[in-house]
């Protein structure tokens, strides 16, 4: 399909800059290609499902994956570079992308404060293979010292990281380390609403994504085949699989918590849309015409103009549908990206 079919036009002024406050407080569009669109609120979440629904939420915690360093190399001295880690491919290494890549080549040695590493690899688009000099846990430490939060690219050009950012940045269920990026559909949950989720009798069931930068990169593509989506590595318990496999079986809904707990449900689902448990690396691209076979709700923020989550939430309700739906989104002075509004979704049928 063609790219330019998910462009719109979105006013800056609509990127939010901050989470609202309470988070659960940020507004919420139903999204029900058979009904009309609802204003409504996050905390009215619980209204539109079911006793046995079950909501599937990412549990991957933000790590501090920013570094700023000093490049040296024998015969040209230092130069400052800037890198983003965004997959983990071994206990001493890390996939990442350096700007300016122009700097580095292979064999290059890089100072992050204290800690060092050297460049292994280089790829396209200014991604690196980075080595370091520590691993495992002790390179999970240093990272937390010397690391920044990564801040979406869109808020980091309006301000800086900030020690707010520590905590508005995480979902209060974080715990599996690995994200670049913050699963963000999940930053509207309080343990208030968890709390009337409870007595609503909808259930929690967590998968793992270990989210990358490579969600933020644009499709430069003008065909979206033509476009190469970075891998992510991610996990689904066993417990996880048995029990929505159960809601099914009795009718229930699966309701995925931002489009992360959707990609890795349907990387885990077997053809009849059963799951088992999984784990391993999803470069999965979402675009309409896509037949899903796990979710029947999806609850996620607004996305890009041209972006693949524009694209896969598209293929989840229609993309006439979405278009109309951002086009109110957007008159209606709802927040975007990172830290703005949310939407329900419920799945068109095919």
């Amino acid at each position: 399909m063609r790219v330019d079919l998910f462009d719109f036009d979105l006013p800056d002024e609509r990127i939010a800059l901050r989470p609202a406050v309470p988070r659960d407080t940020a507004r919420l569009l139903v999204v029900n290609p058979a009904q009309t669109l609802q204003d409504k609120i996050v905390q009215d979440l619980p209204s539109f499902l079911s006793p046995g629904d079950a909501l599937v939420f990412n549990d991957t915690k933000v790590i501090p994956a920013q570094l700023s360093g000093l490049r040296w190399r024998e015969g040209l001295g230092q130069a400052q570079v800037d890198v983003t880690l965004h997959m983990r491919i071994a206990q001493d290494s890390w996939k990442a992308f350096a700007r300016p890549a122009r700097r580095l080549a292979v064999g290059d040695r890089i100072q992050f404060d204290t800690l060092h590493a050297t460049v292994a690899e280089r790829g396209e688009a200014g991604e690196v293979t980075l080595v370091f000099d520590v691993s495992g846990p002790a390179l999970d430490q240093a990272l937390h010292a010397v690391g920044h939060i990564p801040l979406p690219p869109y808020i980091a050009s309006k301000r800086g990281e900030d020690a707010q950012d520590s905590a508005d940045y995480q979902t209060i269920y974080a715990r599996e380390e690995g994200a670049v990026a913050a699963p963000t559909a999940g930053l509207h949950f309080t343990p208030d609403l968890f709390a009337q989720l409870d007595l609503a009798g909808v259930e929690r069931h967590f998968v793992t994504l270990h989210v990358g930068a490579g969600t933020f990169l644009p499709v430069k593509a003008e065909e979206t085949q033509d476009h190469l989506m970075h891998a992510e590595s991610g996990y689904v318990p066993a417990a996880t699989a048995e029990a929505l496999n159960a809601v099914k079986a009795r009718g229930g809904r699966i309701v995925a918590v931002g489009t992360t707990s959707l990609r890795l449900l349907e990387s885990a689902a077997l053809p009849d849309g059963s799951l088992r448990e999984w784990s391993g690396s999803t470069d999965i691209f979402i675009t309409p015409g896509y037949r899903f076979r796990t979710a029947d709700m999806l609850m996620t923020n607004f996305h890009l103009p041209r972006s693949t989550l524009f694209m896969l939430v598209s293929a989840f309700s229609g993309l006439e549908v979405m278009q109309a739906a951002y086009a109110h989104a957007i008159a209606s002075d709802y927040r975007f990206y990172s830290y703005g509004d949310a939407s329900l979704l419920y799945r068109s049928e095919p």
